[in-house]
């Protein structure tokens, strides 16, 4: 079964959010191992937001394992559609791979050495998005994709 990490910086404090974002993992979990790690913001002030997305990219590499294929999110990355993103997923457990970890940076963003060892970048929005809604839209997204591979009416689009 595939394995998929969500990793952030920074807890789920809106209520709402945290259930909608819980609700969307608990469903996933029927189709992938799907687990999430939340590390601690660096907070510091925004005159050191480079020392900032240093320490919470430390603190994101010590939980995310090195064998699985990390996807940074940042709004330069690639867009993809939500087939290519079940698309993707449906690669990885064809050919074996073990899995793959998304990493949500905090307020400032992830280290640039994060994202250079990232085997791709994943732009949600062209739009800056909180941590908190970024992190529901993926997990919503991989859902979706989730329910595409296995021929499940939740996707209505092409």
């Amino acid at each position: 079964m595939t394995r998929i990490l969500v990793a952030s910086v920074g807890r789920n404090r809106a209520s709402a959010l945290r259930r909608a974002t819980e609700e969307y993992e608990d469903r996933l979990r029927r189709y992938v191992r799907f687990e999430t790690v939340v590390v601690d913001p660096a907070r510091l002030p925004d005159a050191r937001a480079g020392e900032a997305r240093e320490r919470e990219a430390a603190a994101l590499e010590r939980r995310v394992p090195d064998a699985l294929d990390l996807i940074a999110l940042s709004r330069e990355g690639e867009r993809w559609t939500t087939r290519a993103l079940a698309d993707y997923l449906d690669d990885m457990r064809t050919y074996g791979r073990p899995g793959a970890a998304f990493v949500i940076g905090g307020a400032h963003g992830l280290a640039p050495g994060l994202l250079a060892r990232a085997r791709a970048r994943l732009a949600l929005s062209a739009m800056t998005l909180p941590h908190e809604v970024a992190r529901l839209v993926l997990t919503e997204q991989l859902y979706r994709a989730a329910t595409i591979l296995r021929g499940e009416p939740y996707h209505k689009g092409p």
